[in-house]
């Protein structure tokens, strides 16, 4: 067919294909037949019309931040619905409806002015439509769970060509399989997610030079085990740049890092999340500085640091069981001799383990402890990712939590056979011609 033919996708070599391929994951090849931005719902229903007609596969993404985790694009038409439309957010109903394409960074400002927030991510960057489809796994998360039990409807555009809201009352199955399915489905063009309340967020970061790490990681999970629910925490080891944004102190170390929230939902809370901090901080060894005080919870997207410009990385992840004392020993050894820029414990437990009676096909997560590692692209990074795999293998428990996969060839197995089947059940009834294949993510086991 020729390139005319694809209206309103735009060839290779234009600018509005260039915007429309924009991702925040520059490691992964943008290189698709055909690319659009689509601003209205309208702008959907045309693209898929095209893609259909054409026969060709058709790519979504929006921020870009997991666009190495499915197929690679080469060969299909790419579309980045950014749906003008603002954030609506219901304060008596404590909703949020958010049009495909908004970030976090566009979300809670909308909900804080009215005590409200979100089960966001640790990055304001991150698209929330997307965030939310594959799960969730937030600073709130052992208080409420995973963000997409939070979702209420979602509205997209399928392989017909028809808008479609789903929810537990309408299109109950596509509804549940939208929720860390693993897409391939159609395009999303908005969710419509429950928001929580909150007057403050105890949070902040202590810091221990990495030579601690072997004392302050085992009694961090002790701590972590029996820790209130109104916590979430991340360990990290990190290698920090020597770069000028970065403070003298840190320039150039290799630190390890304790960051977080706890939970004030009401002003009569925040006393109690002083305390619950306190006797965090007071169960690890003295840090070098700790930062950890009360905020407004708009600030917790800055907690992370998570970098807010594009950047190449590779990742790994994994889900995992406690770590015995030989299981620190192994870790911190494959991660002391590794150059990667970060490697992560995040805690779970609390509400991330409960199953929600309304939930979709990810709603919990039964392992205590998350493991996410990055570095720049490379054979170095590759070799030091593959170590610390191998040093935590024996205590992985062969799932994932889907938003942190990063990479098509990467095992991610998300849920269990039953749901597996419920779910491609649900993918071939709405997409039987598999119009929108390429977005499945990759459920392996190894």
């Amino acid at each position: 067919m020729h390139p005319t033919d694809l209206t309103p996708f735009s060839p290779p070599g234009t600018d509005e294909y260039a915007a429309a391929c924009a991702a925040f994951q520059l490691a992964a090849p943008v290189d698709p037949a055909g690319a659009f931005t689509a601003r209205s719902v309208g702008d959907v229903v045309r693209a898929v019309a095209t893609a259909r007609r054409a026969g060709l596969p058709l790519r979504v993404h929006t921020t870009g931040h997991g666009m190495g985790r499915a197929a690679p694009v080469a060969g299909a038409l790419l579309l980045r619905p950014l749906i003008d439309a603002p954030v609506r957010v219901d304060p008596v109903a404590r909703t949020a409806r958010i049009p495909a394409g908004k970030r976090w960074s566009d979300v809670l400002p909308a909900a804080v002015a009215h005590g409200l927030t979100a089960a966001h991510g640790s990055s304001a960057t991150v698209g929330a439509v997307g965030y939310l489809l594959n799960g969730g796994i937030s600073f709130y998360g052992r208080r409420f769970g995973v963000a997409a039990n939070l979702v209420r409807s979602i509205t997209l555009v399928t392989a017909a060509g028809e808008v479609v809201v789903a929810s537990a009352a309408a299109h109950p199955d596509l509804f549940w399989a939208l929720r860390g399915g693993g897409g391939g489905f159609g395009v999303v063009v908005e969710v419509e997610v429950a928001l929580v309340p909150m007057h403050r967020v105890v949070t902040g970061m202590a810091v221990w030079d990495a030579a601690g790490a072997a004392t302050a990681g085992p009694a961090w999970q002790r701590w972590a085990e029996t820790a209130p629910r109104e916590v979430t925490t991340s360990l990290r080891l990190l290698n920090v740049p020597p770069l000028p944004t970065v403070p003298p102190a840190l320039a150039g170390r290799r630190i390890l890092v304790l960051d977080g929230a706890v939970a004030a939902e009401t002003p009569a809370d925040v006393e109690r999340a002083e305390k619950v901090t306190a006797e965090m901080l007071a169960a690890l060894p003295e840090p070098e500085f700790s930062t950890w005080a009360p905020a407004g919870p708009e600030t917790l997207p800055l907690t992370h640091m998570d970098p807010a410009e594009p950047i190449p990385f590779r990742s790994d992840t994994l889900l995992l069981r406690s770590l015995p004392e030989a299981g620190w020993a192994a870790l911190l050894d494959a991660a002391g001799r590794s150059e990667l820029l970060s490697v992560e414990l995040r805690q779970l437990g609390g509400a991330f383990a409960e199953p929600a009676p309304d939930g979709g096909a990810f709603q919990r997560v039964g392992a205590p402890l998350l493991y996410w590692a990055c570095g720049l692209p490379g054979e170095r990074t590759e070799a030091d990712l593959a170590a610390v795999r191998a040093a935590l293998a024996p205590y992985a428990t062969g799932f994932t939590a889907p938003t942190f996969a990063d990479h098509f060839g990467q095992p991610q197995r998300t849920y269990d056979e039953a749901a597996r089947a419920r779910v491609e059940r649900v993918r071939r009834d709405v997409d039987p011609g598999g119009l929108f294949a390429g977005d499945v993510a990759a459920i392996r086991d190894r």
